[in-house]
């Protein structure tokens, strides 16, 4: 048989392992913080993931992902390189035009849970994935 495990204090969905950060850091140093583990700013691929991840946050923080819009491509990236897909985003209203704006982070505005595109340089806590690890 094949194990799937996750390192300790991560946590564990289909195939991956989740890390919520507790300090806060602009948005680079937060990717950076990740790869040193191992791991990548958080990818949402499906809409059940979303709310996996959102189901453990603490509602009054905001939490960097990974996906920024490096300012000479105008177009939203994922860290890992997966694609950029319209059908599957969770902006809160009005959030993905500001081109001023280049980090997303997730935040509850509103009653729901949702992405804020934000100054790269804003200190938030964010979340770290990779994929679970096989044994």
């Amino acid at each position: 048989k094949v194990w799937g495990c996750c390192p300790e204090n991560w946590m564990v969905s289909n195939t991956s392992c989740y890390f919520i950060t507790s300090e806060e850091n602009n948005w680079t140093e937060s990717e950076k913080k990740c790869t040193g583990m191992g791991a990548h700013l958080l990818v949402i691929n499906i809409k059940e993931e979303q709310l996996f991840i959102t189901q453990k946050l603490n509602r009054k923080s905001s939490y960097y992902m990974g996906l920024s819009e490096p300012k000479w491509i105008d177009q939203w990236q994922w860290v890992d390189q997966s694609p950029y897909k319209k059908n599957v985003t969770f902006w809160h209203p009005g959030e993905s035009n500001n081109h001023k704006q280049h980090c997303v982070f997730i935040s509850f505005l509103n009653g729901k849970w949702g992405w804020n595109a934000a100054s790269c340089d804003m200190p938030q806590k964010s979340i770290c994935e990779m994929m679970k690890i096989y044994l």
